[in-house]
């Protein structure tokens, strides 16, 4: 129950506290999976989210208490906007978000089979017929509920549960009641009673018969903020899968929020997305800010990128971009904010006032051409520069050409160089930037463009150059020098079977015999292997060095690479790789191009 104590709390905490009252939770999306032939999230989905004006304290947009925004006629007052101005760009989904089951004092609703039931005075028609209207428009309908046993529907164990006989609420979850989920506002379920899958499938057939296409399942664990077996709804999401699939409708699941990528294959076998990080939205004054959790992205998606694909995407929240007021950024910052979210092939979900965009945020969501980036069949972007406030982001496409994005995401100007030689590549290219849909000419081995704080650049790179050749060396090779703590280790997923690791406080490897045809700086190539995100300081040839963060590989037993710039004389170097003070990721191997 919501008290008026909340307006005191700090944002993250009165959304814990509010979601825990919604019986619920938090920040997320419910879109879309329609009766059609394509097959299921082919590609990322696109469409409008209610949860970011839910929970913004922008003037006027909650005008009858916290979170209250969430209504029939706001719903559909919003997809109208979606039909007329964004339909034709493919965005096609209306999620209603968390409370849709709950009063305007945050009192839970639900049926007699402890199903959430809608709240007569948000959505008084019931949630079919706002379905209904939204198939009229030509668009999707999504929904959204939490995992596990709402409290409030567990009515001291005797509610019964729908189409099952003798299955009551007591006996579908642990005895001991324990609880589940981001806020634990539900009771855990206990997959080994036979009654349980039941009620999961009484909750598909519900949404079914109200003609929903999507769903988005919140505070899911491992993940959601929460670990351990008490909050591991691995279980909930294959028994969801299933009964999805039962109903005999095409229902596109979703799962929220800040997913645990050790479970990344599980998340990949039962849905069709995932949230791969916390909220976007700052539960301010606006929808969102750069700082609270906009920027986040670039340090959080790269580990996750390999696992993005047609079936199953990284999803990285709502793209609030539409109205520069509201949302509280800078024309910078939403257009490098659109595009990481098209680079990284996540799905397209605005949450921001449709009836209210202003001419810059219209254009940057209905541009053709970087919508394109999202929804093609190639491949997603991923880093090929460490972590550090000037990025490049690239991907291969199918036809030979590259998606490259500069990004700096320092707090004033800055210049950012995408090197031919980080694409595999020397000589010429043709650049067309797809923001303003331009051919910018030819560029020789680099383009280097002057960006503001926060600012982006997004282009399209067709090599007419040569192919660059490589000499790699392994980290392992005798003829190297480790320093302190280092050593060499098995390393299965390793281009030679080890790598050297235990980099941390001092550790150091030195790559003897790097050969340079002539002196200049070289892109040269890192594999390496980290859990995290580290730091590491690498030189040549004894001078001093420059510290890059390396972004995460997802896990311990999975290499990446980064391309670092190098200062190398002619003929033999040396090259080292310094912890510091810290800790400082694996190393599989180096490659150094041979011009």
């Amino acid at each position: 129950m919501r008290s008026s104590s909340y307006s005191a709390m700090p944002a993250r905490t009165l959304r814990t506290l509010v979601v825990l009252a919604l019986a619920a939770g938090a920040a997320v999306t419910a879109p879309t999976a329609h009766a059609e032939t394509a097959p299921l999230a082919a590609k990322p989905y696109m469409g409008w989210s209610s949860w970011s004006m839910q929970s913004s304290k922008y003037p006027g947009l909650n005008p009858d208490g916290d979170y209250s925004y969430l209504t029939e006629a706001n719903v559909l007052k919003q997809a109208g906007a979606l039909a007329a101005k964004l339909k034709k760009y493919g965005y096609e989904y209306v999620n209603i978000d968390a409370g849709w089951w709950m009063d305007k004092a945050w009192k839970s609703g639900f049926d007699a089979y402890g199903r959430q039931k809608p709240d007569p005075t948000r959505f008084p028609r019931g949630m079919k017929a706002v379905a209904d209207d939204l198939h009229a428009k030509g668009l999707k309908a999504g929904i959204y509920l939490p995992a596990g046993l709402e409290k409030g529907a567990y009515g001291e164990g005797k509610t019964p549960v729908w189409n099952a006989d003798g299955c009551t609420t007591a006996d579908i979850v642990y005895d001991d009641l324990r609880t589940t989920n981001g806020w634990d506002s539900s009771y855990k379920l206990d997959f080994s009673k036979p009654c349980t899958s039941k009620y999961i499938d009484s909750q598909a057939q519900l949404i079914a018969d109200w003609g929903y296409d999507f769903l988005k399942l919140d505070g899911v664990g491992p993940g959601s903020g929460k670990s351990g077996d008490q909050y591991d709804n691995v279980a909930d999401v294959a028994a969801w899968n299933k009964a999805i699939a039962a109903t005999g409708r095409p229902i596109h699941f979703e799962l929220s929020w800040s997913l645990d990528i050790g479970h990344a294959a599980d998340w990949k076998k039962y849905s069709q997305g995932w949230r791969v990080d916390t909220d976007v939205e700052c539960y301010c004054n606006t929808l969102v800010s750069w700082e609270n959790s906009v920027d986040d992205r670039w340090d959080d998606t790269p580990a996750w990128t390999r696992h993005a694909g047609p079936g199953g995407w990284n999803d990285l929240d709502s793209l609030d971009v539409g109205n520069g007021e509201m949302d509280g950024l800078t024309k910078a910052e939403r257009q490098s904010y659109a595009t990481l979210w098209a680079i990284a092939k996540s799905p397209l979900y605005t949450g921001d006032d449709l009836t209210r965009l202003d001419s810059y945020g219209l254009s940057l969501l209905t541009n053709r051409e970087v919508i394109a980036v999202d929804q093609s069949a190639n491949p997603p972007a991923h880093p090929v520069t460490p972590s550090d406030p000037q990025q490049v982001w690239a991907a291969k496409n199918a036809d030979g050409t590259y998606t490259v994005a500069l990004f700096n995401l320092a707090d004033k100007p800055a210049s950012v160089t995408a090197d031919w030689s980080t694409l595999g590549f020397t000589g010429k290219a043709a650049v067309r930037d797809l923001w303003n849909h331009e051919n910018l000419g030819t560029y020789k081995n680099r383009i280097t463009e002057a960006l503001p704080a926060h600012g982006s650049r997004l282009f399209t790179v067709t090599p007419h150059g040569t192919t660059l050749q490589w000499t790699g060396i392994e980290a392992e090779t005798p003829s190297n020098t480790l320093s302190g703590n280092a050593s060499v280790a098995d390393c299965s997923a390793c281009s030679g079977g080890k790598k050297v690791g235990n980099l941390y406080v001092g550790g150091k490897l030195t790559v003897n015999g790097v050969v340079a045809p002539r002196a200049g700086t070289y892109q040269i190539k890192v594999a390496y292997v980290s859990g995290d995100a580290r730091s590491v300081n690498v030189s040549a040839n004894g001078a001093a060095g420059t510290a890059h963060k390396f972004p995460s590989t997802g896990d311990w037993g999975t290499v990446s690479s980064v391309y670092v710039p190098v200062t190398l004389k002619a003929g033999t170097n040396t090259v080292t790789f310094d912890s510091g003070t810290g800790y400082a990721p694996d190393i599989d191997r180096i490659d150094v191009p041979q011009s």
